[in-house]
């Protein structure tokens, strides 16, 4: 972002001050290429979908200022990943137009004009498709200008329907393209020092029957005391607990963790990844590995095994917008006259709960909002949790 604006800023004063520019300019150059080499190998953006159009929205001014300015780029655009990164928007986006928004990132899918200019300079029609979509609903100058009429659906275009973006181990599993009723889930392992982060690691989102029954509650208000400094991790949307992941003992995962995805599977019937989450619980487990299936592309499991160096209190949560019952060891959530089934296959004695999740000032209310949480009874050493989620 800084990079571009302050090198299409020296392109338009060039003439004015040549000696200045060119050293401005050549700075620019070398300092944006360390950003770019982020999206090595799959064009995944570590900060979330929202950051990633930010980036990328600067990143393609610059490079496109550069070749009418000057007739080049200087070979920026051909660093690995570049031509890759349009396929993140894409997969990111669920069937609700809504998006996996791990870190700072809001669920809205990006508006991103400079998926057009991709499609162009990449040859990939399909990066066009989705910004013909999201222009349909609000149209800004940079549509017009790099315009792309080509390009198919992903289905149309054969894009398979899952993915898993290796520099970010994030994955991305669905049921079919282009169906809002579709099953839609993001998984992640990552980086708790990646840029805008969360404690968040192993968590994810789930779409279903047209509603989103599992959900990312987003950022806090940028401005609330130390919210980039020393009290970041003692804000809700932030901490671990604020995510549909493990807690050990209620402590935070350590921010300075990472998890990556040890596999990864994707056939017709069955979809699958696996983040070993370890790294994040350091203190306190051996082992921590979480695995999200999507099954028959009709359901959804999550087993999550757990060592520990000694008995802990394991909590597994899910922060949902839909009504809920609990009925034992299962779970009926329901919204929109939709319902999905939550059971709890494993551990047999686990207790299953569900609260409404609110947070003291000066966070930014939450509202209508409810967690389930399932535990063992008692503090443990080891267990396996196995929870299966399917629409009805």
């Amino acid at each position: 972002v800084c990079n571009g604006g302050i090198g299409i800023g020296t392109l338009a004063i060039a003439e004015e001050i040549p000696d200045l520019a060119d050293k401005v300019l050549r700075y620019a150059l070398e300092s944006v290429k360390i950003p770019m080499r982020m999206f090595n190998p799959d064009g995944g953006w570590a900060e979330g979908p929202g950051y990633w159009n930010y980036a990328t929205s600067y990143n393609v001014y610059l490079l496109a200022a550069l070749e009418t300015a000057l007739g080049t780029d200087f070979g920026l655009s051909d660093m690995p990943g570049f031509s890759e990164t349009g396929y993140f928007p894409i997969y990111m986006t669920g069937p609700l137009d809504r998006t996996f928004n791990y870190a700072d990132s809001g669920d809205r899918a990006p508006h991103a004009s400079q998926m057009f200019w991709l499609a162009r300079r990449f040859d990939k029609p399909v990066y066009a498709w989705y910004q013909r979509r999201m222009a349909s609903h609000h149209t800004h100058p940079l549509d017009l200008l790099w315009f792309d009429p080509r390009g198919e659906s992903p289905s149309e275009e054969g894009l398979p329907l899952d993915k898993w973006f290796h520099n970010v181990n994030v994955v991305l599993f669905r049921s079919e393209w282009e169906d809002e009723k579709a099953i839609f889930i993001g998984f992640k392992g990552g980086d708790n020092k990646a840029n805008h982060s969360h404690l968040d690691l192993g968590s994810f989102v789930l779409d279903a029957d047209g509603h989103r029954w599992a959900l990312d509650l987003g950022s806090d208000n940028y401005n609330i005391p130390g919210y980039f400094g020393r009290q970041r991790w003692s804000y809700y949307r932030l901490r671990s607990e604020g995510h549909n992941t493990i807690t050990l003992n209620g402590e935070n995962q350590s921010p300075r963790a990472k998890a990556p995805i040890l596999d990864f599977k994707s056939t017709p019937d069955l979809a699958s990844a696996t983040a070993d989450l370890s790294d994040a619980y350091r203190d306190l487990a051996e082992k921590v590995l979480r695995t999200i299936s999507l099954v028959e592309r009709r359901y959804v499991l999550i087993r999550d095994e757990i060592k520990a160096r000694k008995p802990v209190k394991v909590v597994w949560g899910m922060h949902t917008p839909a009504h809920v019952k609990v009925e034992g060891s299962k779970v009926v959530l329901s919204q929109g006259g939709s319902e999905l089934l939550l059971e709890v296959l494993e551990p047999k004695n686990a207790v299953v709960e569900a609260h409404e999740v609110s947070v003291p000032p000066p966070q930014r209310p939450i509202k209508g909002i409810r967690k389930i949480v399932v535990h063992p009874p008692n503090r443990v050493k080891s267990v396996e949790i196995l929870i299966r989620l399917t629409p009805q």
